[in-house]
């Protein structure tokens, strides 16, 4: 039986959760305008100065299969709590590192804390809100988050200007203390119990075949979105020789489309079924990648044609992520930190290994960048309608 929240305790433990999961993307976006800086800084090397992108990235790829784990063996809100206080720690002793191995090694560790709040959220949001109100809910933290790229670095370089490398750091311990000291405060009935099936471990939701249909699938439709958003501008600047603002529009027009498109996803879920609007979002957004492809190989090198079709891209995507992902978490059968974790794992190595495929072809512009998005964007379809069932099940667990 889930519990009943008032609307006010149910808010708050939603910002909470939001400004945990948020955490993640402020500590690479806030930091991303003083990594030119940190080469004079530190007395290191341009390299390693990417490599405290890296540290942070590969950290937090290990600390969602460590969070994953502990959270279906263990309560959640202490973890999740220890966890913010330790990424607060780490930040401010980042900000007061003097070497850059030193600080390449605060940002692993920092990554891995700041996995938790990824890991538990799916969960406990589907522990606060009804079936219906969690889609909408992952939705408004899909938006939240998807702003982050955009909004980040410009407090960041802010930041940057008015004091220096290090105040970034200074506010993501600040923020990351406070969010704990709110998670710590929340009722425990917030937070899932330990999942019953503890001992099956990720093996177990990898043979699960809903699990693994609607997680590979969400993470193959994201992946081939972000393959697209990260070779955009080596190929509009480098490739054709335009502005910097071309892509920043690309990516103007892609955010509101998604966040548009969010709030649309629940109220066509409840008229059509979830499963039809994860389809037809997976079509939408794999018909845009493949038209892309399409307009690259004609020889198309038109940035206001690109924004055009990534509306399609971005659009459908926002149509099918919170429903599909939510299906995958409510499919694990109560193991929603393992699933949380798989899910978002297979996002992340599905989007560098794409990203790896395109690299050595990128000064060859658009085509092979859309190209591999498009192979990612028809996998998730082909995932979803390969593996489905004859009877799905409903959304509600």
């Amino acid at each position: 039986m889930q519990p009943a929240f008032p609307p006010l305790q149910r808010n708050v433990a939603f910002i909470a959760i939001v400004l945990a999961t948020i955490l993640n993307f402020a500590a690479t976006d806030l930091v991303l305008p003083a990594i030119p800086m940190l080469p004079h800084a530190l007395a290191g090397t341009p390299e390693e100065a990417q490599h405290v992108l890296a540290a942070y990235v590969a950290g937090f790829a290990g600390g969602l299969l460590l969070f994953g784990e502990l959270g279906a063996r263990h309560a959640q809100q202490p973890l999740l709590a220890a966890s913010l206080l330790l990424f607060a720690l780490l930040s401010w002793s980042a900000g007061r590192a003097e070497t850059m191995p030193a600080l390449i090694a605060l940002r692993f560790v920092q990554g891995v804390t700041a996995a938790a709040g990824a890991a538990f959220a799916p969960g406990i949001l589907r522990r606060i809100f009804s079936p219906q109100q969690a889609v909408r809910a992952i939705g408004l933290q899909g938006s939240i988050e998807s702003l982050m790229p955009a909004l980040a670095p410009i407090a960041g370089a802010w930041l940057l200007t008015a004091y220096s490398w290090r105040a970034s750091f200074v506010v993501l311990a600040a923020a990351s203390a406070l969010v704990a000291f709110v998670v710590a405060l929340m009722p425990s009935r917030a937070f899932p119990p330990p999942a019953s099936g503890a001992s099956g471990g990720y093996l177990q939701l990898l043979r699960n075949r809903e699990v693994s249909r609607h997680g590979f699938s969400q993470a193959f439709s994201l992946a081939g979105l972000l393959v697209i958003v990260l070779g955009a501008p080596a190929v509009m600047v480098s490739v054709w020789g335009g502005p910097l603002g071309d892509f920043i529009r690309m990516q103007v027009v892609g955010v509101a489309t998604f966040i548009a498109a969010v709030q649309l996803s629940h109220r066509l879920s409840r008229r059509y079924g979830d499963e039809a609007v994860i389809l037809g979002g997976s079509l939408v957004s794999a018909a845009g990648c493949v038209a892309v492809f399409l307009y690259a190989l004609a020889g198309g090198r038109s940035a206001a044609v690109v924004t055009v079709i990534w509306i399609a891209v971005n659009g459908g995507f926002g149509l099918r992520g919170p429903a599909g992902f939510l299906r995958a978490i409510v499919a694990a059968g109560g193991d929603d930190s393992r699933a949380a974790a798989m899910v978002i794992l297979a996002i992340l190595l599905s989007t560098a290994a794409g990203t790896v495929v395109v690299a050595p072809w990128i000064t060859s512009g658009l085509a092979p960048v859309a190209g591999v998005a498009s192979a990612l964007s028809l996998g998730s379809v082909l995932v979803l309608v390969g593996l489905r069932r004859q009877q799905e099940p409903p959304l509600a667990p």
